[in-house]
């Protein structure tokens, strides 16, 4: 946990002017964690390691237990995740800003950094739904009705 509060105090006490800190809008998020397995520390020192399904799921350890139902998906400048039934849903939404190859996570709501993370290409980590497979219900657009019927399915 320590050195995850010194690395985050270094992000934001000292100037590195040879990094260029870039601010990710919706779609380049998209592209960067779709189909790839986000990896790393809240500030808190909790760690998390997440495959970002191209189907809305995410697939792994959000940091306090293995995902049973979490989704993923983009808005216009920002990553948000689902856990827990619809009743109990919780929302975390978060702004993303990449540092070389660093991505730094802070909340929508008060702009203080969550978490600092690596993106891994692929599944690396083989994770899975344990073979629960959930959907994505509060993210489904219009999935075709025989298709619902026939499986689960997870959509965005």
């Amino acid at each position: 946990m320590r050195g995850a509060m010194i690395l985050v105090a270094l992000l934001i006490a000292l100037p590195f002017p040879a990094l260029a800190i870039e601010r990710l809008d919706g779609e380049a998020i998209r592209r960067a964690f779709e189909g790839n397995t986000v990896s790393g520390r809240y500030t808190n020192g909790g760690f998390f390691t997440e495959f970002h399904d191209p189907d809305g799921r995410a697939l792994g350890h959000n940091g306090w237990q293995p995902n049973r139902d979490a989704c993923w998906t983009t808005r216009a400048s920002e990553v948000c995740y689902y856990y827990g039934p619809q009743s109990d849903r919780t929302v975390h939404c978060f702004t993303v800003e990449l540092n070389r190859d660093l991505y730094v996570l802070r909340n929508t709501s008060n702009g203080q950094i969550n978490a600092l993370a690596s993106v891994e290409l692929g599944n690396p980590r083989k994770h899975g739904d344990q073979g629960e497979p959930w959907y994505c219900d509060g993210l489904i657009s219009k999935a075709p009705a025989p298709l619902m019927s026939r499986r689960r399915l997870a959509a965005r």
